[in-house]
């Protein structure tokens, strides 16, 4: 018989059971659903809303159901709907009518709220533990590649000369937002919602400040419809989650690129790459492909939450057992893409001389070129004009600007010398952008210090939060 079923005359249809049940799914809350029970028990024994002995018995019945699942000792029924009915079932089961007050005061809207709650808190440490060792490798890859000389593009065309060190910070950056924006959303989350009852708290005197503290969470929730109402907090996740796929799309996109023979600026190492079934020449970026197609998982995942939640009224409603699928869906994803990233990255080899034979291609140095001229006191909008003729002479005669001759040079502009050739170096264009911020060894040494600081200090807060 159902837990619910006393103002009905029927039993539920097999198909509405079927439909209705969600402990295909919600089964992995088992932990963060006996801990929330274990709360509140205690709470009702200490309040005196039940004996404290009743409680006692209560808690380690619960423990003992903990004990049985964590060893697959427990097999969960559909006839009990969802994880909390599953429990409850097992617990009545073993410690008698006992077993029945534990749900004294409490509802499974903010059973669930709370048990949702808990998981999402302590899957975000994970999260962001996952991404700072991800960091780490850029980190290292940007130490040992601070001279490495490659092309900067925009459009996808050959720009200005940069480093692969300052390409790697680049990412770094992205993903230090990226651990902000998760560390924001836990501490948005961090109330409690047990004791808001199904929408309107309860006529018993709950002291919800005491289960709250007793989950690790920082104070209960201010409003009890809210509390059982809203899931802004798994849609913020989302969010956070979908623009760390993102970043590291794009970072997938540039790799495929990369190891390209087109490119070949890049080899992946053997261990992170497949072969063809037919092609005995190929080697696939199969890693980075494969992030790049799971980041639309997570998309949907944020989409999916975002319509379940637009028009649904105050306060709970069964919609919001949709709630779930897509933050387990997205956690997983992430959980499984970010460390073969991380290893996938930390074992690639830089191609250095195929990226310096780039970026000595493609004009990348017309930019300093200009500035040469406008150190000399030309207008640099004239210099642009000069140096647009050059390129064009360039490419006429098939030369570049690092091996025009002087004579060429001067025939567009007095202003040349000698002193041209070296100010034309890449290496010389790269570290005279000491700029904060630039691709200079200089700055790139600095953006590592700064990012190794951010994870130093990022990764004492969440081997704290995950204690």
């Amino acid at each position: 018989m159902k837990l619910w079923a006393g103002r009905f005359q029927k039993e539920t249809d097999t198909l509405v059971n079927d439909f209705n049940s969600s402990i295909g799914f919600d089964a992995r809350l088992y932990e963060q659903d006996i801990r929330g029970s274990i709360a509140h028990a205690h709470m009702l024994g200490k309040t005196g809303i039940i004996e404290e002995h009743e409680a006692e018995k209560i808690i380690d019945g619960l423990q003992t159901i903990l004990a049985d699942i964590e060893e697959d000792k427990v097999e969960f029924s559909l006839d009990n709907e969802d994880i909390h009915m599953n429990i409850e079932a097992l617990l009545t089961e073993r410690i008698g009518d006992t077993g029945k007050r534990l749900h004294t005061a409490r509802s499974r809207n903010d059973q669930v709220a709370t048990d949702f709650r808990l998981y999402v808190k302590e899957e975000i440490p994970h999260i962001i533990s996952l991404i700072l060792d991800l960091q780490k490798v850029l980190v290292k890859k940007a130490k040992a590649n601070l001279n490495t000389v490659m092309p900067g593009y925009t459009h996808l065309q050959r720009a200005q000369p940069t480093t692969f060190g300052h390409y790697m910070m680049a990412y770094a950056n992205m993903l230090r937002r990226d651990v902000t924006r998760l560390e924001d959303c836990l501490e948005r989350l961090d109330e409690c919602p047990l004791g808001a009852g199904a929408l309107a708290t309860s006529t018993y005197p709950v002291d919800r400040f005491e289960t709250a503290a007793a989950l690790g969470f920082k104070k209960p929730t201010d409003n009890s419809m809210d509390s059982v109402s809203d899931r802004d907090y798994a849609i913020e996740l989302l969010s956070a989650l979908s623009i760390l796929m993102m970043h590291l799309s794009r970072f997938s996109e540039e790799i495929i690129l990369w190891c390209s023979w087109e490119f070949k600026y890049v080899e992946l190492d053997d261990a992170y790459s497949t072969g063809s079934s037919i092609m005995p020449q190929k080697k696939n970026p199969d890693v980075a492909e494969l992030v790049r197609g799971k980041t639309g998982r997570v998309y949907g995942s944020l989409i999916t939450l975002l319509t379940v939640m637009k028009g649904l009224p105050l306060a709970y409603n069964k919609d919001m057992q949709e709630d779930k699928e897509p933050v387990f869906d997205a956690i997983d994803t992430v959980e499984l893409c970010v460390p073969v990233f991380a290893a996938m990255l930390d074992t690639l080899t830089v191609k250095e001389k195929n990226m310096a034979r780039a970026a000595s291609g493609g004009f990348i140095n017309a930019t300093d070129c200009a500035d040469y001229l406008v150190k000399k006191g030309m207008p640099f909008r004239e210099a642009y004009m000069i140096v647009g003729r050059l390129v064009n002479m360039c490419i006429r005669s098939g030369e570049s600007l690092d091996t025009l001759p002087l004579k060429d040079f001067r025939a567009i502009s007095s202003l040349f010398d000698e002193d041209v050739y070296d100010a034309l170096q890449l290496h010389t264009c790269v570290n005279g952008r000491k700029v904060y911020g630039g691709p200079s060894a200089e700055s790139v040494t600095q953006q590592i210090e700064l990012i190794e600081d951010f994870i130093a200090k990022s990764s004492g807060a969440a081997a704290g939060a995950q204690a």
